[in-house]
């Protein structure tokens, strides 16, 4: 049986509408626009889309449109190794709140789990720029 994995969610409350959020944010066109850790140029291939990311390329397969607001992904690396993202928008009272859960995987010190937390909540706020503007 695998170990259970310590993880960090990350989340910011956006000021428009949850679906709305969800709109721009399923949308992998979009990704490049906010999540600056995950892409910087954003490709489709077959079902996955292709990405220049700070770690070299990597594959995305993201959850397909639904009326949920889940927004999970999965990153593929160059070496294979495959990262499950979750990430979802809610309602908000009249808002939206978008949390991502950062998984702590076996490799990762203290300094590189807090420094990805600190790149999602980042790119978070790049989204809630985005947004909001």
């Amino acid at each position: 049986m695998a170990a259970t994995l310590e993880a960090r969610t990350v989340s910011i409350a956006i000021r428009r509408d949850w679906r709305e959020v969800y709109e721009f944010a399923h949308r992998p066109e979009n990704f490049p626009r906010w999540a600056s850790g995950g892409a910087t140029s954003l490709r489709r291939e077959g079902d996955e889309w292709v990405a220049e990311a700070p770690a070299g390329q990597v594959r995305i397969r993201f959850t397909g449109r639904n009326d949920f607001g889940v927004l999970d992904h999965h990153v593929i690396l160059a070496t294979g190794a495959e990262i499950y993202i979750p990430l979802r928008v809610i309602a908000n009272g009249t808002g939206a709140e978008v949390m991502l859960t950062l998984f702590r995987l076996p490799e990762m010190t203290d300094a590189i789990f807090a420094r990805d937390a600190e790149w999602v909540a980042k790119d978070l706020a790049a989204l809630k720029a985005l947004l909001e503007s």
